[in-house]
Order: structure tokens, then C-alpha cells, then sequence
């Protein structure tokens, strides 16, 4: 798990009369979107600012680039085994709407057994790392906190990646990772846990992707990626898996 997806509504009170229908949210005020990545420490990751309040999270993820790095082949390589199941490629946790796909951890929503009721803990415990960074950076940065006034979309989309810039600036300069970890025992057992930047050749030396450029034969790798990050199976098969990890996990601490 490498941070948490949600979405956030940024009110714009100065919203143009010609676009408010555009802008109009379900709670009747004109708003614009802010789609972010966060982890743990709350640095955001991925920040795409600038859709319409009237769409959702499945609409703003159709727009997204968070995953293009993934399609074209050049995201870090991550190898991780869960219970005595090996799988690749990193994930985020995310809420309900999102779609079941391979990038994805939602939770369960009616868990039944207590096995589930502790995954759905867990998972949603986690999946708060990005409302306590929305929440920082409302705090924080009074401009972004209340009504935009502005009439220039552009203006309100460098105002909020500067927030952000800073917020990470902040982040950095006040988080110790040297300091040794206080906190419960990380789920994920990290000993079975393997992280590569990329994919090393047999020469020793890092490969290089395949290019994609305008050509049948070069995009055939793009859609293979787009088709495995979509598998369903992968994303329910790992949900499975995490659940009996968990539950483990959580006998050997209590025990």
C-alpha cells in the first residue's frame, strides 16, 4: 500500500454565471475538485486539481493521469507476498465508488464475520491518511479553507498547488524518519516485501521501457497494462488474502 485516493470540494463562490450548472454540487454551492494522494505522514503524492463539482470520484478518475505512469510502463516495480500469495504492482486504498481494479483496497461494506470487521477496520483506519491531509491543508492555508473569490480557474489551480507544495515542504522538514518506529506493528509483514525502482535486465543495469508511440505495435503493451490493472479477479482475490493475513497478523499480536 503505497498512500490513499479521495477527492475533495473546493467551494468557488466567484464561480462565472455561465458555468455554475457545470459547477453546482449536490449541496447546491459551486465547487471545483481536488483529486490527491496521501500517505501515512501526509505528503501528497499526486495532486489533480480543476474538475467541475458536479462530477464524482469515478468521473474525475476518467481524467485523472494518477494511473499514466502505470500505462506507459514506468512505475516502480513492486513485488509483495500475501498470504503465500505473490502479487506485483503497488496499490492504493480508496473508498466504495471506486472501480475493482487491480490499483485498488476498498473495504468491506457489510462486513459479517469478524475476520471482515477487522479488515474494514483496518482498511478504513488507513484510508484516513488522506482526510487528515485534506483536513491539513484546510487548516493551514486560509485561502484554500474558505470560499474561492477568484474569477480565473488557472489562478485557483496555482494557488492550490502552491498550498500543496508548501504543505510537502512543511511535511518534510518536520517529519523524523530517522526516528524509530513507536507505533503498532505494520500489517504488511515488510520481511516478505520486495521494492524495486525499476526492472533490472540481465546485464545488471535497469531496462528501459518499450516505447509507445503512434503504432498498433507499440501500443499493444499499453492496453495489455490497462487490461491487468482492470482484472476484477486480482483485486477481489487480494482483498481475500488480506482478510486471512490480517486476521493472523492480529492472533499473533494478541497471542
Amino acid at each position: 500500500m503505497i498512500g490513499s485516493i479521495d477527492c475533495m470540494h473546493c467551494q468557488w463562490k466567484n464561480c462565472p454565471t455561465a458555468w455554475q450548472g457545470d459547477y453546482g454540487n449536490r449541496k447546491g454551492q459551486k465547487s471545483i475538485i481536488l483529486e490527491a494522494v496521501a500517505s501515512f505522514d501526509t505528503w501528497v503524492w499526486h495532486a489533480f486539481f480543476g474538475v467541475a463539482g458536479s462530477q464524482n470520484d469515478l468521473n474525475i478518475l476518467g481524467q485523472s493521469p494518477v494511473f499514466d505512469e502505470v500505462l506507459r510502463g514506468h512505475s516502480p516495480q513492486v513485488t509483495y507476498q500475501i498470504n503465500n500469495t505473490v502479487y506485483s504492482g503497488a496499490y492504493y486504498l480508496a473508498d466504495g465508488i471506486y472501480p475493482r481494479w487491480t490499483t485498488f483496497v476498498k473495504t468491506i461494506p457489510n462486513p459479517q464475520s469478524e475476520k471482515e470487521r477487522s479488515f474494514a477496520s483496518f482498511q478504513e483506519g488507513y484510508r484516513k491518511d488522506v482526510e487528515r491531509c485534506f483536513g491539513i491543508l484546510q487548516a493551514r492555508w486560509a485561502i484554500i479553507r474558505g470560499a474561492a473569490r477568484m474569477l480565473d480557474e488557472e489562478v485557483l489551480r496555482s494557488i492550490m498547488m502552491t498550498c500543496i507544495i508548501l504543505h510537502n515542504m512543511i511535511v518534510e522538514d518536520e517529519y523524523d524518519y530517522d526516528a524509530p518506529e513507536v507505533f503498532e506493528p505494520d500489517p504488511m509483514n515488510t520481511a516478505l516485501t520486495r521494492i524495486y525502482e525499476r526492472p533490472i535486465g540481465p546485464n545488471g543495469l535497469p531496462l528501459e521501457p518499450e516505447p509507445l508511440l503512434h503504432d498498433s505495435r507499440f501500443n499493444n503493451p499499453m492496453i495489455d497494462r490497462y487490461q491487468k490493472m482492470q482484472s476484477s479477479y486480482v483485486h477481489e482475490r487480494r482483498q481475500v488474502d488480506l482478510i486471512e493475513h490480517l486476521w493472523q497478523m492480529k492472533g499473533n499480536h494478541n497471542g
